[in-house]
This record gives C-alpha cells, sequence and structure tokens, in this order.
C-alpha cells in the first residue's frame, strides 16, 4: 500500500484551511463572564443542567438537597462539565410560576454550597432580575434568560452592570403569535434574538459577553425544532456569539428515542446524537443533563472538526 506523504508546506496548507473551516461563521475567543472565562475554538463546550426544582419535567426533585446538589454538580464536572447551569424554577409548557422570594429560597444554600467548592463558570437560569442580580452577588457568573433580556425592563441593566455573561433565548411563547403569517420560524429567532442583543449592547454589553440560543422546544412544534437545529451557525450573527444548543430530554429528543415511552437512558442517548448534530451545524456549546454521554459524542466530532486546528 502506498502511503501519501505531505510536504511541510502541504500540512501547513492544510492545517490553516482546517483552521478557517473551524472558525468559519463560529465564535472563536474567549467568552468574558464576571472574573471567569469560557474558550471556544478547540473543543464543544458542555454546559451540565442542576435542577433545584421539585417539579421540573425531567429531573424535578432530585437535587433539592443542598448535598445532592453538590454531588451532582461534582459528578457532572468529572465527566467533562465546562459550566453548570443552575435553575430553581421550572419553565416547561405546563409550569407553576414561583415568586422572587420562593426561588431565591431554592438557589442560594445550594448555590453558596456549589460557588465555595468549585471554581468554575455558574449559570443560573432565571428570568427575574431580582434574583439575577442576588446570584450574582454570591457568585454566579451568567444569567441564562429564556425571555433573551424582552420582558423584565431590569434584567439587561442588572447583568451589564455586574460584568457578568448572558445567555439570549429565543423564545416563541414571549410574543405569541405577534409576527407575520408564514414567516419560518428561522427568520423569526434571528429577528429576535437580534433584538434582544440589541437590548443587551444598549445596557454596555460586549459581544463577548453575549450567547445566543434558538429555544427549541419553547412554544415551538417538532418541525420547527429542526429548522431551528438546522439553522443554528446563522444565529451566531457572523461568528459574534457563541450559540447554545439546549434540547436535552425534551420533546424532540424523544422523537429520537422512541416517543413518549422513552426511558431516560434511551433519552439521553438522543441528547448525545443531537448534541453531535448541533456541533456539526454550529453550535458551539450544547446543555445537557447527562454529561458524559454528550461528552463522548462530542470527543468524536471535536477530533475530526478542530483537530487539525489545534496541533
Amino acid at each position: 500500500m502506498k502511503l501519501l506523504r505531505l510536504s511541510t508546506d502541504n500540512v501547513r496548507e492544510f492545517k490553516r484551511d482546517r483552521m478557517i473551516k473551524a472558525s468559519d461563521g463560529r465564535f472563536t475567543g474567549i467568552f468574558k463572564c464576571g472574573n471567569r472565562t469560557l474558550e471556544f475554538g478547540r473543543k464543544t463546550l458542555i454546559m451540565g443542567i442542576l435542577n433545584l426544582t421539585p417539579d421540573s419535567f425531567s429531573d424535578g426533585g432530585r437535587y433539592t438537597n443542598v448535598d445532592a446538589a453538590v454531588d451532582q454538580c461534582a459528578r457532572m464536572i468529572s465527566e467533562g462539565a465546562d459550566c453548570i447551569d443552575i435553575g430553581a424554577e421550572s419553565t416547561g409548557p405546563k409550569a407553576v410560576p414561583i415568586s422572587v422570594e420562593e426561588e431565591l429560597e431554592r438557589l442560594m444554600p445550594s448555590l453558596t454550597a456549589i460557588r465555595n467548592r468549585f471554581d468554575i463558570p455558574l449559570s443560573i437560569d432565571t428570568y427575574k432580575s431580582e434574583t439575577a442580580a442576588q446570584a450574582i452577588s454570591a457568585g454566579a457568573d451568567i444569567i441564562n434568560d429564556v425571555n433573551g433580556f424582552l420582558v423584565d425592563p431590569n434584567m439587561a441593566k442588572v447583568v451589564a452592570d455586574s460584568g457578568a455573561g448572558a445567555i439570549l433565548m429565543f423564545n416563541c411563547r414571549t410574543r405569541g403569535d405577534d409576527f407575520p403569517a408564514f414567516e419560518p420560524i428561522s427568520r423569526r429567532c434571528v429577528r429576535e434574538l437580534t433584538e434582544s442583543i440589541e437590548t443587551a449592547r444598549k445596557a454596555g454589553m460586549s459581544d463577548n459577553m453575549i450567547m445566543t440560543d434558538p429555544g427549541i422546544g419553547f412554544g415551538t412544534t417538532r418541525a420547527q425544532d429542526a429548522e431551528l437545529t438546522c439553522s443554528l451557525l446563522s444565529l451566531g450573527m457572523q461568528g459574534k456569539h457563541p450559540v447554545l444548543y439546549a434540547a436535552s430530554r425534551k420533546r424532540y429528543a424523544r422523537i429520537f428515542a422512541g416517543g413518549d415511552q422513552a426511558t431516560e437512558a434511551q433519552l439521553d442517548y438522543a441528547t448525545a446524537g443531537l448534541s453531535f448534530t448541533a456541533a456539526s451545524v454550529g453550535a458551539s456549546i450544547v446543555r445537557v443533563h447527562n454529561v458524559a454521554a454528550s461528552r463522548l459524542a462530542l470527543n468524536t466530532f471535536d477530533e475530526s472538526f478542530y483537530a487539525f486546528a489545534n496541533i
């Protein structure tokens, strides 16, 4: 068998071409979030989900105890999580809203314990500026707003003034049917995320402090979820922002896991497949419950996509 021998120039040209492809349309560099950072461009990052809620659709009630929350956080970090997203209020379609006081009562003990033990970026999943402010004071680095700064008028200023990072999600529920008839969901998503980004910028945030999220499952049909998944590269606004993909154990994942009777393990396998798919079409970071499963799938992708760019 004849082996192909590459000259030094051939290798340099190949690596240069691979680096261009690896960064084409994706955010590369440092994402700033408070006193911590996340580096993009060397691998697909993973955000581990930690629900402190009694009623989350997937794992409600498992981590309401501080010790259980800390142990789960440790487990996800050991499995390869690059940051942790902590939520104290369910935002599922059947969830009942709770007060700021109840949200903080659930959140603060675990957040304080986790911050004291782990030096890793911590994101707080909240749409309330009062909760965001107290969480940041307790050591949170990122605010993950499912309303994309478009509902709470104080959220953008709270986050910008603190220096924290932000995840701005497109939420199809926020404005209901108030959009042009027959407008593709991907176009509406870009339009509303552009508005969210402008709100953040006007408050004083720079582009490298903002992530975008297409909002899989938030008032969308499964066909719309598929369209949004295939449109991820456009959501980074020409590489200005990392794109986060969050479909873990949601209805969209159930399509690939066997439907309503799918087990948690089957949903995690499907989520891992979606993580690979999302990375291949533009996601820089995925938000998942089972970190180990998605890390394995993403290692496969990263080795082929980023490897030569990082030599």
